[in-house]
């Protein structure tokens, strides 16, 4: 994705993928405000701490907590893979906005999609790996 500018303020887009989840994150200097799907990040993850911190790691690491808003529109898998895809929207963002963060935020790991997803159901079976129950007689 690239970056846009609108009304002298630089938007960045960046995607960020996690299981089956997409989230794309749209970045413009601001008050520190995240709205995910139109929603507040309280009124989306609801009451989660957990998930909270895992959204703002990459800003609270980078020290930019309340120099950014971020809108990012998530769609697909749980609300935990959702959190980590907008986790990697924003520090890939972050990286964009100042080269200097990569180091940083590679350390940590957040720049590395987590690929591992659902394996898929086999024949024969009654998910990717159990099997049915054996009975002898």
């Amino acid at each position: 994705m690239a970056a846009k500018n609108t009304d002298n303020k630089k938007e960045i887009i960046k995607t960020g993928r996690r299981k089956c989840s997409i989230a794309v994150a749209k970045i413009v200097s601001g008050k520190g405000r995240i709205f995910i799907n139109g929603k507040t990040l309280k009124g989306y993850f609801g009451n989660r701490p957990s998930l909270e911190m895992t959204i703002y790691s990459p800003l609270v690491l980078t020290e930019n907590q309340d120099k950014y808003d971020i809108r990012v529109k998530a769609i697909g898998g749980g609300v935990s893979a959702q959190a980590d895809a907008i986790k990697l929207a924003i520090a890939r963002a972050l990286v964009e906005i100042n080269e200097e963060y990569k180091s940083t935020l590679k350390q940590e790991g957040m720049l590395t999609r987590d690929s591992r997803i659902k394996e898929r159901k086999k024949y024969g079976r009654k998910r990717a790996r159990k099997r049915f129950q054996f009975s002898k007689r």
